[in-house]
């Protein structure tokens, strides 16, 4: 079996996916190309995982102060150089096309006819699940960004449609987690005003990932770069996180049991979506605004929850070698009866039932 695989690279949630099917699919004896667009080809890194990768312009979003750039991003997009790579990419030669929300490879198997499947978050909102309705314009933009045959949608619960528990990469690293140890990801928001927030919440220790600041240490914050083994050790480390309301990372966080606050990127409807999400499952705090009293009040009242997903990555292969033996619901129904129910929240599916109310989905507000 030989398949393309696209990537968007656009942050790191969806490299983070990929690098969990890549050591999967290696172990199953898939051939595998990775192509990956959104970024510059220099902001790639420790990417040995996916071999002999190719990468493209694409398209990305700017945001700037926390906030999403529509100006900037139709202006930085290149839309002629985005036809020409579909034009040019030859998806011919591989049994499977599979985008995780990658332009470039997904037109270009529609275009050419080949198979195509659409695999990660961004294909859950296929369905009505909790989302931000008050952009119709970025709710048709990412319903046609990416477009697949076969759609296998990704989210913390499936609120009664066939979709899967989040791909988790399996972490190497023991979790011991420090009560005073907080980790930082905020790409999105001004450095310095983030480190300004922390620097007002003395009785804590913050580990703040950022590319703007120089690494070392500033009080009661350590600021560290963009790395992925440095990134995964003080994950590992500290019992709270601090994030923009990305599904990866809080899915990591989820997994690993942390307490989460996360501040969706404004104009960003999947953030909102997200942070609508995490606030209906009660399994997070979110806020669209940050300062030093709403993350103080956050790590003094807020819980800790664990939600153990089984190894979707895996399972996901198995079916992409199964000739479609198995169906997408079947696939859900049997991932999803290997999550425990935690706190209220019942992640049974069950296939033939009726979609549920998605309010009901949890007793935990």
């Amino acid at each position: 079996m030989k398949i393309l695989y696209g990537v968007q690279g656009t942050g790191n949630g969806h490299i983070t996916r990929a690098r969990a099917m890549a050591a999967e699919m290696h172990a199953a004896g898939i051939e595998v190309d990775f192509v990956f667009s959104g970024r510059a080809p220099e902001d790639y890194f420790d990417m040995a995982v996916f071999g002999n990768y190719r990468t493209f312009q694409g398209l990305s979003f700017v945001a700037r102060n926390g906030q999403l750039d529509l100006y900037a991003t139709c202006r930085n997009a290149n839309f002629l150089t985005l036809f020409r790579d579909i034009r040019s990419l030859d998806t011919r030669g591989y049994d499977l096309v599979i985008t995780d929300f990658e332009p470039i490879v997904a037109w270009a198997a529609k275009r050419q006819g080949v198979p195509c499947v659409g695999f990660g978050h961004q294909y859950a909102f296929k369905y009505d699940i909790p989302r931000y309705k008050k952009n119709a314009i970025a709710q048709w933009i990412m319903s046609n960004f990416a477009p697949a045959v076969t759609q296998l949608g990704a989210h913390w619960h499936h609120f009664g449609h066939p979709i899967l528990p989040p791909l988790i990469h399996a972490q190497a690293m023991a979790n011991r987690a420090h009560s005073d140890q907080v980790l930082v990801y905020l790409p999105f928001e001004n450095s310095e005003a983030v480190l300004d927030w922390l620097e007002g919440v003395p009785n804590y220790q913050f580990r703040l990932h950022c590319k703007d600041i120089e690494p070392g240490v500033y009080g009661n914050v350590e600021v560290f770069p963009f790395g992925r083994d440095l990134f995964q050790k003080n994950l590992s480390e500290c019992e709270s996180v601090l994030c923009n309301a990305g599904f990866e990372l809080n899915s990591e966080a989820l997994q690993l049991g942390r307490r989460i606050l996360a501040k969706p990127l404004k104009g960003q409807i999947e953030q909102h979506s997200n942070a609508i999400a995490l606030d209906l499952l009660g399994i997070a705090k979110t806020s669209n605004v940050l300062s030093s009293e709403i993350i103080k009040e956050w790590l003094e009242t807020s819980r800790v929850v664990q939600i153990s997903y089984p190894n979707v990555a895996k399972a996901v292969v198995a079916w992409l070698q199964s000739s479609n033996d198995i169906s997408v619901s079947d696939l859900c129904e049997s991932l999803w009866r290997q999550t425990p129910n935690v706190r209220g929240i019942d992640f049974k599916y069950d296939k033939d039932t009726q979609p549920i109310d998605v309010k009901s989905v949890t007793a935990c507000h």
